[in-house]
C-alpha cells in the first residue's frame, strides 16, 4: 500500500477499517477529482495549511473540495488574525508531509501538537470521509465517526466552524 506507514498502524491500533483506492499522484484537487468518480456516499476534502502573521500558530482547515473559500473570509471566520499559507518547511516540520499531499492524517506526526485543527461543520452529512493517506498516490475513504476517532487519538486541539452561511 501507497501511505504512511505510521498512519496504517495507527488505524490497525484503532480498529479503523477504510478502502484504498491507489491512483497516479495526484498534487491538486483538480487531478484528485478525477480519480473519485466512482467512490459514493463519500465527502472528499480540500486541507489547507496556515500559519498566522507572527508564524507562532498553524492551522489545518478541512472542508469540502466543491466548496470555494477566499483567506479573507476564512480570516473573519477563524479570528485568529492574518493568515497566509504555510511554507513547505513548516508543512514537513509540523506534519511530515509535502505539498500536494495535505491530509488531516499527518497530524499523526505533529508529536508537540502545534497545529490547531478547523473542521467545516457539514463534513459529517455523508458517511464517508477521503484523504490523501499523507501521499498523493492513493485516497482513504473511513467512516467519518471514524476519523472523528483518528483525530482525538492524535492529540491535537480541534473544533469544527461553519464556513459557509
Amino acid at each position: 500500500m501507497v501511505g504512511d506507514k505510521l498512519l496504517y498502524q495507527r488505524l490497525e491500533e484503532l480498529g479503523i477499517s477504510f478502502g484504498y483506492y491507489e491512483h497516479p499522484p495526484a498534487p491538486t484537487i483538480e487531478i484528485a477529482a478525477n480519480y473519485w468518480k466512482d467512490i459514493e456516499k463519500t465527502t472528499h476534502c480540500k486541507n489547507l495549511f496556515f500559519r498566522n502573521h507572527k508564524g507562532n500558530k498553524h492551522y489545518l482547515v478541512v472542508f469540502d473540495y466543491r466548496q470555494t473559500l477566499a483567506i479573507h473570509d476564512l480570516e473573519k471566520r477563524l479570528k485568529q488574525g492574518k493568515l497566509s499559507f504555510a511554507s513547505e518547511q513548516r508543512m514537513e516540520k509540523y506534519l511530515g508531509l509535502k505539498p500536494g499531499s495535505v491530509s488531516p492524517f499527518g497530524l499523526i506526526h505533529d508529536t508537540d501538537k502545534n497545529v490547531h485543527l478547523f473542521l467545516d461543520e457539514n463534513l459529517g452529512k455523508l458517511p464517508g470521509i477521503s484523504f490523501h493517506p499523507n501521499n498523493n498516490e492513493a485516497t482513504l475513504v473511513v467512516d467519518y465517526k471514524d476519523f472523528i476517532r483518528f483525530i482525538e487519538s492524535c492529540g491535537n486541539t480541534w473544533e469544527y466552524l461553519s464556513l459557509y452561511d
